[in-house]
């Protein structure tokens, strides 16, 4: 990143004993100018490290919201065939419904037909019943006008 002869001698840099002298006077411009290079690659790498940085942010920001999308639509999925399955059961109930209110008519509609069979095989009963109590008293008849005929 540095070069060794561009970092100032306070950073760790040893100079060449061909290159230190013992002048009072400094190099015209090396310090500020060496201290001016670090503000500068300094504020560079910082530069590039937040694009980094942004550009990681985005990238990550952009994968949370396809993996929050594709949960959705994986909850959605499931969501939605339960709406279409629910829809279906209705459909089923209600069809359902009809169906048993057809059949309690007809069962109604029967009941009263056996019961009306039921009262009608009760009066052939009744009338067999009658029938031989007209036939006992017609031969009842018969014997006693035979009788008194016959007397």
């Amino acid at each position: 990143m540095y070069s060794q002869s561009s970092l100032p001698l306070a950073h760790g840099g040893l100079a060449s004993s061909s290159s230190f002298s013992f002048s009072s006077e400094p190099e015209p411009g090396g310090v500020e100018e060496a201290l001016l290079q670090l503000v500068q690659d300094h504020h560079q790498t910082s530069l590039r490290l937040r694009e980094v940085t942004e550009k990681a942010k985005k990238d990550a920001i952009k994968k949370a919201a396809r993996a929050a999308e594709l949960m959705v639509d994986a909850v959605n999925g499931g969501v939605q065939e339960s709406f279409v399955n629910e829809k279906r059961i209705e459909y089923e109930i209600r069809a359902l419904t009809a169906t048993i209110t057809r059949f309690t008519k007809q069962t109604d509609q029967w009941l009263s037909v056996t019961h009306s069979m039921n009262s009608a095989i009760k009066e052939f009963g009744d009338f067999e019943n009658w029938m031989k109590i007209m036939e006992f008293d017609c031969k009842s008849i018969t014997a006693a006008i035979h009788n008194i005929h016959q007397a």
